[in-house]
């Protein structure tokens, strides 16, 4: 091959051996560059019944959870759908990839903990029991032995009715509506579920039906689910919720739900 030749296929293995390094350079960059990023927009499912967390008004959704997850993604720079859904559905939709994140009042348990991811408590919850204004008979929740008790389709106050309640008839329904309406039509003798719906409903449209009567049962903390296998999403809720906590925000919307500051833990 004469000398002219050998130095023109020089410069074209040397372009292409440039070519393909830059090419390189730039697919590492890229998928560096993607590894870790939040998502623009995500699925959000939530209730429309658990007043006053979330439920729907004026043909808009709103509620104390409601508000708290739109701040958190206007902090952590993502928006968000909301897909509403019944309660016993929330578990099993994270788990398909149906919804990417979940606010409704959940419960944080070992056993939900298995199958979702949550984020950093953001309320402090409990157990309370509801009866007939003009019941006497029922003042704790030795008296619920042997009763047919109301409460919401896999929610953890159905497990707890079971698991610690002698006798007891745990009468499950998709929506607080039913649930409430099954004590005051008499199909129920009381209504054991998380205490802030509870008592918003006594002090609101239950207040001439129902009242309250007991302690507070059985504290827990509700979380933010989000779907396994999202780390820098779990992350940026929970810096976003921690900031939130941080600059008063947090506090301005449990106060605008609950009419008073949280109590610091």
């Amino acid at each position: 091959m004469k000398k002219n030749n050998w130095k023109l296929l020089g410069l074209i293995l040397f372009s292409a051996c440039l070519i393909l390094g830059l090419a390189a350079c730039g697919s590492s960059e890229e998928s560096s560059g993607s590894d870790g990023e939040l998502e623009d927009k995500y699925t959000v499912a939530t209730d429309t019944g658990f007043v006053p967390f979330e439920f729907k008004e004026d043909g808009e959704y709103t509620g104390f959870d409601i508000e708290l997850i739109k701040a958190i993604a206007d902090e952590a720079g993502f928006e968000i759908e909301l897909a509403p859904t019944n309660f016993d559905g929330i578990i099993p939709g994270l788990q398909t990839g149906k919804f990417d994140i979940a606010i409704a009042g959940i419960g944080i348990t070992e056993e939900r903990a298995k199958k979702i991811d949550y984020s950093d408590p953001y309320y402090e919850s409990g157990l309370r029991i509801g009866v007939p204004k003009d019941n006497t008979s029922i003042k704790s929740l030795e008296d619920l032995e042997g009763k047919t008790i109301a409460t919401r389709l896999g929610s953890t106050s159905a497990a707890f009715i079971k698991e610690n309640i002698k006798g007891a008839t745990p009468n499950e329904y998709q929506q607080m509506s039913q649930v409430y309406l099954a004590v005051e039509n008499g199909s129920a003798d009381a209504v054991l579920y998380d205490a802030p719906n509870v008592a918003y409903y006594v002090k609101t449209e239950g207040s001439d039906k129902l009242k309250m009567v007991g302690e507070l049962y059985k504290a827990e903390q509700y979380g933010i689910a989000i779907s396994k296998g999202q780390e820098d999403l779990v992350k940026a809720i929970n810096d976003a919720l921690a900031t939130l906590k941080e600059n008063g925000t947090y506090d301005e919307i449990y106060k605008k739900w609950f009419g008073e500051a949280p109590k610091e833990s």
